[in-house]
């Protein structure tokens, strides 16, 4: 989609925009899901024909791409001059996983390639503010993808639990372990079934955990590299 160059308009095509079909896009997929989203049904709701909308989308595909990328606008980036990349870490994964959760059907869609303008801009701050906090090769991309798929992973998780009525799923399982408890006994005590969890209090604990682990790997990389420096300064 992002690497196509824009399509022509026929000459008298009728006043439908990209962004018109994006926004209804939006309104279907929020309603009932990515798999009930067709061209057919997206062209019933704008009320025109699937030819005139594949005169602005080609495929499914492409509303997909614009509509992740559309949602991802409301991420807010944090400003600059800040001196605390934790926080403005924290803030960008946050906003993150609200956009995700306010849109339950994304998270399970951000396995494609995401090359739209404002997933790009919030992916290349999440790179440039881990790289300013002292992480280095080959430890960036990873600690890049570790928030990344800790955030999606984390909402797709309780997007799911939520459809599928989170209270009903929880005492079933929770039944299972205690038949079971002489297999399990630990996840019956202490597992994520035991009791009812906080979502927002299990994903702030998570993000610091992994926020931890990625400033003690700066900092012991650039000791590693301090030290070397004196050595090689002493020879």
């Amino acid at each position: 989609m992002w690497l196509r160059p824009p399509a022509r308009a026929a000459r008298q095509a009728p006043p439908l925009s990209r962004d018109r079909i994006v926004h209804e896009a939006i309104a279907l997929l929020n309603e009932e899901g990515a798999d009930r989203l067709t061209m057919r049904r997206l062209a019933e709701r704008l009320g025109t024909g699937s030819t005139t909308l594949y005169w602005h989308v080609k495929t499914k595909d492409d509303v997909l791409d614009l509509a992740l990328d559309a949602i991802f606008a409301a991420v807010e980036i944090p400003g600059e001059g800040s001196k605390d990349w934790r926080a403005d870490i924290t803030a960008l994964i946050s906003g993150w996983r609200a956009v995700l959760l306010e849109h339950p059907w994304s998270a399970a869609l951000l396995g494609r390639p995401m090359l739209g303008p404002n997933v790009l801009a919030r992916s290349e701050f999440l790179y440039a503010t881990l790289m300013e906090a002292g992480v280095t090769e080959p430890h960036l991309t990873a600690a890049a993808y570790g928030l990344s798929n800790y955030v999606i992973g984390s909402a797709l998780m309780q997007a799911t639990w939520t459809a599928r009525e989170e209270q009903g799923a929880r005492q079933a399982a929770r039944e299972h372990f205690g038949a079971n408890r002489d297999r399990y006994p630990v996840l019956a005590t202490h597992g994520p079934l035991a009791a009812d969890s906080d979502w927002d209090t299990s994903f702030t604990f998570g993000l610091t955990w992994l926020l931890d682990g990625i400033q003690a790997s700066a900092v012991s990389a650039h000791s590693v590299g301090g030290a070397a420096n004196e050595a090689s300064t002493e020879l």
